[in-house]
């Protein structure tokens, strides 16, 4: 680089607020101290980058500039690994046959940048790279049964995480439990609510909310359109106000006779098979199905926000939606 030429080097293209694009600024220096690289570290609030100066060649402005890489702080997979699994009780959670929850993917250590998404799919993996994210944090994780042998998709997808250096942790049930990060929780706030208890066992351990207030069958169906963000199907087939609710994210349709037992008048889920209208009306049950995925966004933001601001990391979440 000569004279008063000035590059930039874009560091991130998220055009989130909270990470729009960062340039890392690269300016000739002609001071003959300026032999030793410096470090220059950027305001609060901002990734952390290294700008190396330049090396002097002598009188004028012919300068020499050494290789310019952006780098950010990184910190070891498994400190947050370990992290996560104890702050989630992953050992200990009871999950579906065959779900994997923990680290499904290893990388090569280091972790500078996180994504979030839902499920863990080709798509959603593919974006993950494009965001220049070395962790996958997910809910819906790659294994549920037997996934072999690595042929075809399987081998894609394999080539993809490798090529990429991409890690993929999931947490399913122990996420929607959590009673801070989990999916449940993270409604029950986006609907303005303070949860009075725990509510729906499974396998001895309470994964939804119980919510007591009084709420016409038209207002809920409003508030909780606009807290996923999309259309919500409503069984009407229960009192009007609706004054016990029950949450539970996901597909826990099938589930109506334990919010019934618990005395419930009204159930939020994501979504049911079709035989539980005729169950709704039998058990004279409001069930209000928001969609799976969009119940199911809040505990991967939340759980990634959380590490960003333990671990000084950056983070983007990958909306890929399913429809369902």
């Amino acid at each position: 680089m000569c004279g008063r030429r000035q590059d930039k080097i874009p560091w991130s293209t998220d055009a989130s607020p909270r990470n729009r694009v960062h340039w890392l600024h690269v300016r000739p220096v002609r001071r003959a101290q300026d032999h030793q690289r410096g470090v220059r570290w950027p305001v609060q609030g901002t990734p952390a980058f290294f700008v190396f100066r330049q090396f002097a060649l002598g009188r004028g402005t012919a300068l020499r500039l050494p290789d310019v890489v952006a780098k950010q702080k990184w910190v070891p997979l498994e400190t947050i690994v370990e992290y996560c699994n104890r702050a989630l009780g992953i050992p200990d959670f009871p999950d579906y046959d065959g779900a994997w929850n923990g680290l499904q993917v290893e990388n090569d250590g280091r972790v500078h940048r996180l994504a979030a998404a839902v499920d863990a799919s080709a798509t959603t993996l593919r974006l993950a790279a494009e965001a220049g994210a070395d962790l996958l944090l997910v809910h819906h994780g790659l294994f549920w049964s037997l996934r072999q042998p690595w042929t075809g998709a399987n081998r894609q997808l394999w080539l993809l995480l490798s090529a990429h250096n991409l890690a993929v942790y999931s947490a399913h049930l122990p996420l929607d439990a959590h009673p801070r990060w989990g999916n449940n929780r993270g409604l029950c706030a986006a609907l303005g609510w303070r949860p009075r208890r725990r509510f729906f066992l499974w396998k001895g351990r309470p994964i939804g909310w119980e919510v007591h207030t009084r709420l016409s069958r038209a207002e809920l169906h409003r508030k909780l359109e606009q807290a996923v963000g999309g259309p919500v199907r409503l069984l009407a087939c229960g009192p009007d106000p609706c004054r016990r609710i029950g949450i539970v994210t996901g597909g826990a349709g099938s589930e109506l006779r334990q919010a019934a037992v618990a005395g419930l008048d009204t159930f939020i889920t994501g979504e049911g098979p079709h035989w539980t209208h005729a169950l709704a009306e039998e058990l004279g049950l409001n069930v209000f199905y928001a969609g799976h995925y969009a119940t199911e966004t809040f505990g991967v933001k939340a759980l990634a926000a959380h590490l960003s601001r333990r671990f000084g990391l950056p983070w983007v979440f990958l909306d890929h939606p399913s429809g369902l």
